[in-house]
């Protein structure tokens, strides 16, 4: 939780590189979490309710939007998520936090830890060819490191 204080307290402080949707109601990402099967770990939830999902400068973070998931896009992260779940057999264990760019994406790895890693996941790829590449320690970790790359660049 440190990371992610330090990342939420820069992201303040930088408003002028953030858009974010903004709060999301604790009932909308409880929701979230039962059409998914799945429970955030504390930091991710943290930032869902604080921010919902958006970017700091070019950094985009997947989240919350509304529960229209559906007929959603970028960066809404359960409609990422349930849209890779069907056409690329996303594992149900993987939630889909960010994108690198044209390569693979930034996943959070979700299981008996409370808070688990953020992992790099090649869509399409069978299970075994998969490079199980730890991205960050944990949400906050992860948060944190975008916010300081915007911030250096």
């Amino acid at each position: 939780m440190k990371d992610l204080e330090e990342a939420l307290r820069l992201i303040e402080e930088n408003e002028e590189l953030a858009d974010f949707v903004g709060p999301r109601d604790a009932a909308l990402v409880d929701k979230a979490e039962r059409t998914l099967g799945v429970r955030f770990p504390p930091s991710y939830r943290r930032f869902l309710l604080e921010l919902g999902a958006g970017n700091f400068g070019a950094f985009e973070v997947y989240g919350v939007i509304d529960e229209d998931w559906d007929e959603s896009s970028v960066p809404d992260g359960i409609w990422y998520t349930m849209n890779e779940r069907r056409e690329s057999d996303l594992p149900d264990h993987l939630l889909v936090i960010a994108s690198a760019g044209d390569g693979p994406l930034y996943c959070l790895r979700l299981g008996d830890e409370k808070e688990p890693p953020v992992i790099f996941y090649s869509a399409g790829l069978d299970e075994e060819e998969q490079e199980r590449k730890i991205a960050a320690e944990n949400f906050g970790a992860f948060l944190l490191e975008g916010v300081r790359d915007e911030l250096e660049a």
